[in-house]
């Protein structure tokens, strides 16, 4: 079989009978994909869609932007290695200057680097190793809310509990904390009172002898929770977890592996609230589409003896070619300005949407990291914020858009909340668009219309 000529249906057949049933993507977009360039993708049938999920955020340039293509042909078309492990070359220094070059000066100038295997999960895995192995303690303090990703270590970080129960075995020396969550506030109160009381919980957790959490090896925090449901950490918030931890010695990992690199309209999430962290943990944008991951971190931390952390493909000669590329075109057109202006923009039109349907709850997220979430406002409800989320809602609204040619993702608290990751190279008229066939998609379900896409085989 040629998969070339003969549309979706083949293809989507073949991935049902022989890819795992752990497969999430293609059973709400059921579509195998063509061509794609910038924020667009054609599928085997022709059609064409809008891409606001963007590999969950990786390609901050877009499908196939030409400054990282050619970063990678000049690596092929030089005979240059495409793998070395951890051993040294011209285009893994690039990308470590490009790296630093990238961080703030406070950070960079006392930053070292690890290259890990090469999804973000395995940055946070070697973030918790290397936090325990410099302070000696094991238990981590995590966040209500939280995604880190899916190997062992990340996924005891986790808020969603739907996700670790099947699973034993995962560590028990992790504490979640609450997050500030203004929509559906942890302490039922949201705004700055909310968030000065979850600052003060997690003081008085790390001050109280009696609060059960022995001295933790480290406190990770993502400056704004990307699967759980584009909420933003309040500045102010942010600022008091580094005072707080800095007080009581314990190391602040920021994950920035979605936020990172200009999405939230700073080239660093945690630069909005002018904070230095211990570690930040990176991956998605900074491999310019391809995978690679990194820590980095405060050279106090660098307590490890060789060999403590590796992973095979830590060596991935394209992927540092494309993420220099990338990192330096981001920084080169002031890519993380231009990700505050189009967010708003695009968030002024789904306020719009909000304020003409009932089942839009919340609009919220920071810069190019936006998040609509959809409620039950028909339904009694005794839970966190007004309104009970509604997944089902969402779910229809998601399908909707699939069909007018946009592609949004769902997640947060009852994958109630679509969410939009475009690249950051997106137009004006783009954006425009894209709210258009949203705010269209919303009216249809709240008229009563459910599109059927899941596949459910």
């Amino acid at each position: 079989m040629s998969y070339e000529s003969d549309g979706n249906d083949p293809i989507l057949a073949q991935q049902i009978n022989r890819e795992s049933n752990a497969r999430t993507y293609p059973r709400h977009l059921p579509f195998a994909i063509r061509e794609a360039r910038g924020f667009t993708v054609t599928d085997m049938d022709g059609d064409e869609y809008y891409d606001c999920l963007a590999g969950a955020g990786t390609l901050v340039l877009g499908h196939n932007h030409p400054h990282v293509v050619d970063a990678m042909e000049r690596i092929l078309d030089r005979n240059r290695p495409l793998h070395t492990l951890d051993i040294s070359t011209p285009a893994k220094e690039r990308f470590v200057d490009s790296l630093f070059e990238s961080l703030p000066d406070e950070f960079a100038a006392r930053a070292k680097v690890q290259f890990c295997s090469p999804a973000g999960t395995d940055a946070v895995e070697a973030a918790l190793k290397l936090v325990r192995t410099a302070t000696g303690n094991r238990s981590v303090l995590g966040f209500g809310g939280a995604y880190h990703g899916m190997t062992s270590g990340a996924l005891s970080l986790m808020g969603d509990t739907e996700a670790k129960e099947p699973i034993s075995g995962l560590s028990g020396h992790v504490h979640h904390l609450p997050y500030p969550y203004d929509y559906r506030p942890p302490f039922g109160v949201g705004g700055e009172e909310g968030h000065r009381l979850a600052a003060e919980y997690a003081e008085n957790l790390l001050a109280d002898p009696g609060s059960g959490v022995a001295s933790p090896a480290g406190m990770i925090l993502e400056p704004v929770q990307g699967e759980g449901g584009a909420i933003p950490a309040p500045d102010e918030w942010l600022r008091e977890m580094r005072r707080v931890t800095r007080e009581h010695d314990v190391p602040l990992i920021v994950d920035e592996i979605q936020t990172g690199l200009g999405r939230t309209g700073a080239t660093y999430a945690f630069e909005h609230a002018g904070i230095s962290p211990d570690v930040v943990t990176l991956s998605k944008a900074v491999g310019g589409g391809l995978p690679l991951a990194v820590v980095v971190y405060d050279e106090s931390l660098d307590v490890w003896e060789p060999g403590a952390h590796a992973g095979t493909f830590r060596g991935n000669q394209l992927a540092m070619a494309a993420g220099e590329a990338t990192i330096d075109y981001v920084l080169e057109h002031d890519l993380a300005d231009r990700a505050a202006e189009a967010g708003e923009r695009l968030r002024e039109s789904l306020d719009e949407t909000a304020e003409r349907f009932d089942a839009v709850g919340d609009v919220r997220g920071r810069g190019l990291m936006l998040g609509v979430e959809f409620v039950d406002p028909t339904c009694d409800w005794r839970g966190p914020g007004p309104h009970p989320p509604d997944g089902d809602f969402a779910s229809a609204v998601r399908a909707a858009c699939f069909d007018r040619g946009l592609v949004v993702e769902l997640g947060g608290r009852e994958s109630a909340t679509a969410r939009f990751l475009p690249p950051l190279t997106v137009s004006d008229e783009q954006l425009d668009d894209v709210a258009a066939i949203f705010d269209e998609a919303v009216a249809a379900v709240a008229g009563g219309e459910r599109a059927e896409t899941e596949v459910t085989a």
